[in-house]
């Protein structure tokens, strides 16, 4: 497998597509460790580099294994990728969707569901830490990740510009009075 790239890029980001039903950001952290630590396609700084592009761009966040594909394959690698991310988690959400909306509000539909939140929110923290240790992250930073974190809790409809706009502030008002490492 590691001696064809297509293939390995199809047995890395095909099983990620399945967590990935919940959004992208639960695919971040173990998309981060294959591609950088496992086969060392990128180093951090460009795994770092993609990820912005990736959520600049319009589009879903997870463009980013298509810029992996991309980096690893050339073009071929690019769909390789795009499709190994879209097409199992599309097929098993068409699959699943008449029989768990036939059965919503069961004792057990929603069982899973509570039980698939916590899961949800872990995989997001990990991606949060994966991002913050690859930026070489100050302490400056890891605060005001969990100061917008606990906001967001507390006032879950405080819309995140507010949140952003705060982050930009402190981080000015940092750099103005002279703080090197954020």
């Amino acid at each position: 497998m590691r001696d064809d790239p297509l293939l390995a890029l199809l047995f890395v980001i095909a099983p990620l597509s399945i967590v990935a039903v919940g959004g992208a950001s639960s695919i971040y952290a173990p998309l981060q460790h294959q591609s950088v630590d496992v086969y060392h396609w990128i180093t951090a700084r460009e795994y770092l580099e993609m990820f912005a592009i990736a959520r600049v761009t319009p589009g879903p966040g997870s463009m980013i294994a298509t810029l992996i594909g991309w980096q690893v394959a050339g073009i071929p690698g690019a769909l390789v990728a795009t499709l190994a991310l879209f097409v199992p988690s599309s097929v098993l959400a068409v699959v699943l969707a008449g029989f768990w909306n036939r059965y919503r509000g069961t004792e057990w539909h929603t069982a899973i569901e509570t039980g698939l939140r916590p899961i949800a929110s872990g995989l997001v923290l990990a991606a949060v830490v994966v991002l913050l240790r690859l930026a070489e992250s100050g302490p400056l930073s890891w605060a005001v990740v969990a100061v917008a974190t606990a906001v967001l809790m507390w006032l879950p409809r405080l819309h995140p510009t507010v949140v952003l706009a705060a982050g930009g502030a402190v981080y000015v008002a940092a750099h103005y009075a002279g703080f090197t490492t954020l």
